[in-house]
């Protein structure tokens, strides 16, 4: 399945002054499959160990650093000559610490190399006082599939073609078959399995099993990896957040996860959820001026998942309520629209996310965007309900900020804002 990232791994590899790649990203989202890719397609050959549960490679890094000793040994691993057009991948070196480290000398003695490593709990890893080599590695994340990927994986590339294009008027004629294979995406999300599964085998019970199975993944790993005494607070943090996500204030409530709690009692729980890639957590901002993080309210914020399919599984929503029911984008409103829109957001490179309140005024912004210099108030509608208040006054006080609403309406260009359909997030 294509991955628009390729993109960016591509420019990698043809970048002179490169240095050892590190590509994180949440467990399955699909990092192996696009560096084995990649070796393919841009090399001669790639050679691909694995450090999880393989206490052979990790040890490969534990001796010293002679870089052309780690060379022939996973070279002797693998099978594989590893030259200046071999792309070398490293999995989970989460796993093997001493691997992480490693790359620095690999960029010191060996710059001639291609090196990828990928790691599902990097995020954990990197906050636990291991090694970093700052400076020394090119880093990307990579998220489950946005809707433009799961168009192109279903087989619609000229829908995609046509999305990318932002050419409204040919696109919103075409608006039922987008909101058609929006339903199925907010069924099966975008991770890769799922959405392979999904499209060739119309099995929507396996999809769903899939799609429970990642997330009986996700539970090992919390149950492995994660301090013991946070693993029962990790695990009720991540089963509140459908629960958080329904509520008509979306804002995370400490005392919904349990009577009485408290920011003290959550916030190691909430940190390696983060770390691992699991939520994203949204702050929000008192006040709408560059840059955003000056006026950040670290006392309030929103949480989503990865996923909106999982979100989906985890909330045990049925799934002929996503994929049949009219009232869908109506119902659930809180708990996959915004999951949706958050999704396509975190794609957008170097765009910084909030959301906006001012409880004086009862005004709220769903997500408010920096990209450079640019503010972008975006009001995010479940259906063809038009009124945005809040929107039209910030619009109204702010005149610098580009005020979008993002509803089922077609696309259209207002004196004040411009309202994108929600098949078109990606557009904005």
């Amino acid at each position: 399945m294509e991955r628009t990232i390729m993109t960016q791994l591509e420019a990698w590899r043809s970048n002179p002054s490169k240095k050892p790649l590190l590509l994180k990203g949440a467990r399955q989202v699909g990092k192996t499959y696009i560096l084995k890719e990649l070796g393919k397609r841009c090399f001669k050959n790639y050679a691909y160990i694995n450090c999880d549960n393989n206490p052979t490679a990790a040890s490969i890094f534990t001796q010293d650093y002679n870089i052309d000793r780690i060379v022939r040994e996973i070279s002797a691993l693998t099978n594989q000559p590893i030259t200046s057009d071999t792309l070398l991948i490293i999995d989970e070196i989460q796993e093997a610490p001493a691997g992480l480290h490693a790359l620095k000398y690999f960029h010191e003695q060996r710059p001639d190399l291609y090196v990828a490593v990928a790691g599902s709990l990097l995020g954990v890893a990197l906050h636990s006082d291991e090694s970093f080599p700052v400076g020394m590695v090119d880093i990307l994340e990579m998220f489950p599939m946005t809707f433009e990927e799961f168009l192109m994986a279903s087989g619609s590339e000229i829908l995609a073609k046509e999305l990318r294009s932002a050419d409204w008027s040919t696109l919103n004629p075409l608006s039922s078959e987008y909101t058609s294979w929006l339903r199925q995406y907010y069924f099966t999300g975008g991770m890769p399995e799922v959405v392979k599964n999904y499209l060739e085998t119309a099995d929507i019970p396996s999809t769903r099993k899939l799609q429970n199975d990642i997330l009986t993944a996700y539970q090992l790993d919390i149950s492995k990896h994660a301090p013991v005494k946070q693993v029962p607070r990790i695990n009720m943090v991540w089963r509140s957040i459908p629960s958080q996500l329904a509520r008509e204030n979306k804002k995370f409530i400490y005392g919904a996860v349990k009577k009485g709690a408290r920011a003290n009692d959550f916030e190691i729980a909430l940190q390696w959820l983060e770390d691992a890639g699991l939520i994203y957590k949204i702050p929000r901002v008192n006040k709408l001026g560059v840059p955003l993080s000056f006026y950040e309210d670290l006392s309030a914020f929103k949480l989503y998942m990865l996923d909106c399919g999982l979100f989906g599984a985890l909330s045990a929503t049925p799934p002929e309520l996503i994929l049949v029911a009219n009232n869908i984008f109506q119902e659930y409103k809180g708990a996959f629209t915004e999951e949706y829109v958050l999704q396509q957001l975190k794609t957008l490179n170097d765009t910084h996310i909030y959301y906006y309140t001012n409880e004086r005024s009862t005004l709220e912004i769903d997500f408010v965007l920096q990209h450079g210099t640019h503010l972008y108030a975006v009001e995010v509608k479940a259906e063809e309900n038009l009124k945005a208040k809040s929107l039209r006054q910030v619009a109204q006080d702010n005149p610098e900020i580009e005020a979008i609403r993002l509803s089922m309406s077609p696309y259209r260009q207002q004196s004040w804002m411009v309202n994108i359909p929600l098949w078109g997030a990606s557009r904005i």
